[in-house]
């Protein structure tokens, strides 16, 4: 009952982090064995959903650190189909600023990318962060930054 209650969201964040649905399904499948095994150790002091929250985070960074520096960029995942209303100029367009994109976030460190999509996508604040990843808020910020820096300089050419 857990697993199908928060299977989604925990995919949804590991596809984000890891750029790639395999490598996703395979992370969160993995945290969930150890959620599962951990359990008896579970104080309750934090939610669930948070406690799985970083166990799903922590075993994204232990994949991204494990990770070659240079990535395949044909493991880069497909962007989702554009809107059938938009104009052809205007997907292709969508799908290259996609890619640029992803292509940016491989020139980020593992730690980097984890804190701006916890942040910038998933909207969580410096705290939680910083709970999730096991550093404190100051360091997420500037983990923050830095990758905000990179992803801005590499996106240039978009703006």
């Amino acid at each position: 009952m857990l697993v199908r209650g928060h299977s989604g969201a925990m995919l949804q964040l590991a596809e984000r982090l890891m750029g790639s649905r395999a490598e996703a399904e395979d992370a969160v499948q993995d945290a969930f064995v150890s959620a599962w095994r951990s359990l008896p150790e579970y104080r309750g002091e934090a939610g669930f959903a948070t406690w799985l929250h970083r166990i799903v985070t922590n075993r994204c960074l232990t994949l991204l650190r494990a990770r070659r520096p240079a990535a395949d960029l044909d493991a880069v995942a497909e962007p989702a189909a554009p809107d059938h209303r938009s104009s052809p100029a205007r997907a292709a367009e969508s799908h290259a600023a996609v890619r640029d994109l992803a292509q940016a976030m491989e020139a980020l460190s593992a730690e980097q990318r984890v804190c701006w999509v916890l942040r910038e996508i998933e909207g969580q604040p410096y705290e939680a962060i910083g709970q999730a990843v096991g550093i404190r808020p100051e360091a997420v910020r500037a983990r923050v930054f830095r990758a905000r820096r990179v992803l801005t300089e590499a996106m240039a050419a978009w703006r």
